[in-house]
Protein backbone atom coordinates (compact mmCIF):
# COMPACT_ATOMS: atom_id res chain seq x y z
CA UNK A 1 0.00 0.00 0.00
CA UNK A 2 1.82 3.47 -0.86
CA UNK A 3 1.19 7.11 1.12
CA UNK A 4 -1.63 8.56 1.27
CA UNK A 5 -0.04 11.92 0.73
CA UNK A 6 -0.24 13.60 -3.17
CA UNK A 7 2.97 15.56 -4.49
CA UNK A 8 1.13 19.07 -3.30
CA UNK A 9 1.76 17.21 0.16
CA UNK A 10 -1.88 17.16 0.91
CA UNK A 11 -3.46 13.71 2.09
CA UNK A 12 -6.41 12.18 -0.05
CA UNK A 13 -7.26 9.41 2.53
CA UNK A 14 -10.66 10.15 3.98
CA UNK A 15 -10.30 13.93 2.87
CA UNK A 16 -13.16 12.92 -0.03
CA UNK A 17 -15.35 11.54 2.43
CA UNK A 18 -15.21 14.16 4.78
CA UNK A 19 -16.79 16.43 2.44
CA UNK A 20 -13.98 17.31 0.24
CA UNK A 21 -11.92 18.69 2.80
CA UNK A 22 -8.47 18.35 3.43
CA UNK A 23 -6.91 18.98 7.23
CA UNK A 24 -3.34 20.49 7.41
CA UNK A 25 -0.82 19.51 10.16
CA UNK A 26 1.25 21.89 10.45
CA UNK A 27 4.76 21.00 12.08
CA UNK A 28 6.05 23.45 15.09
CA UNK A 29 9.73 23.85 15.75
CA UNK A 30 10.28 26.24 18.99
CA UNK A 31 13.80 27.57 19.45
CA UNK A 32 14.69 28.33 22.90
CA UNK A 33 16.66 31.65 23.64
CA UNK A 34 18.98 31.44 26.33
CA UNK A 35 20.02 34.21 28.28
CA UNK A 36 23.85 34.44 29.97
CA UNK A 37 25.77 37.05 32.19
CA UNK A 38 29.20 37.81 31.53
CA UNK A 39 31.72 39.86 33.47
CA UNK A 40 33.25 42.89 31.91
CA UNK A 41 36.20 44.73 33.00
CA UNK A 42 37.09 47.83 31.68
CA UNK A 43 33.76 49.92 31.37
CA UNK A 44 32.99 53.35 32.50
CA UNK A 45 30.98 54.94 30.76
CA UNK A 46 27.55 55.06 28.15
CA UNK A 47 29.95 54.98 24.99
CA UNK A 48 31.03 51.54 26.75
CA UNK A 49 27.64 50.01 26.83
CA UNK A 50 27.35 51.05 23.49
CA UNK A 51 30.62 49.80 21.93
CA UNK A 52 29.77 46.51 23.74
CA UNK A 53 26.15 46.28 22.93
CA UNK A 54 26.81 47.34 19.13
CA UNK A 55 29.62 44.42 18.97
CA UNK A 56 27.76 41.34 20.25
CA UNK A 57 24.70 42.30 18.89
CA UNK A 58 26.16 42.03 15.53
CA UNK A 59 26.74 38.42 16.26
CA UNK A 60 24.78 35.68 14.19
CA UNK A 61 21.58 34.23 17.06
CA UNK A 62 22.39 36.98 19.35
CA UNK A 63 18.87 38.16 20.26
CA UNK A 64 19.17 41.02 22.89
CA UNK A 65 22.49 42.82 24.82
CA UNK A 66 22.23 44.89 28.10
CA UNK A 67 25.04 46.34 29.61
CA UNK A 68 25.44 47.32 33.20
CA UNK A 69 28.51 49.45 33.08
CA UNK A 70 28.76 49.57 37.14
CA UNK A 71 27.82 46.57 37.93
CA UNK A 72 30.58 45.34 35.22
CA UNK A 73 27.79 42.74 33.61
CA UNK A 74 27.03 41.95 29.98
CA UNK A 75 23.76 40.08 29.29
CA UNK A 76 23.20 38.03 26.34
CA UNK A 77 20.50 36.46 25.13
CA UNK A 78 21.05 33.79 22.30
CA UNK A 79 18.75 31.98 19.97
CA UNK A 80 20.00 28.92 21.40
CA UNK A 81 23.44 28.18 23.50
CA UNK A 82 25.52 30.76 23.28
CA UNK A 83 29.07 30.81 21.49
CA UNK A 84 31.19 32.02 24.23
CA UNK A 85 34.80 32.32 22.31
CA UNK A 86 32.53 34.78 19.70
CA UNK A 87 31.20 36.89 22.68
CA UNK A 88 34.65 37.26 23.85
CA UNK A 89 36.06 38.01 21.08
CA UNK A 90 33.79 40.69 20.40
CA UNK A 91 34.08 42.55 23.97
CA UNK A 92 37.87 41.84 23.42
CA UNK A 93 38.13 43.47 19.87
CA UNK A 94 35.66 46.50 20.89
CA UNK A 95 37.94 46.94 23.67
CA UNK A 96 36.78 45.45 26.79
CA UNK A 97 37.83 42.04 28.49
CA UNK A 98 35.25 39.52 29.16
CA UNK A 99 36.29 37.59 32.65
CA UNK A 100 34.19 34.94 32.56
CA UNK A 101 30.43 33.99 32.69
CA UNK A 102 29.15 35.95 36.22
Amino acid sequence: MGSCCTPDHSCSTGAESAGGTAVAVAETVTVTDTTTAYAVSGMTCGHCRTAITGAVGALPGVVSVDVDVAGGLVTVTTGGAPDDAAIAAAVDDAGYELTGRA
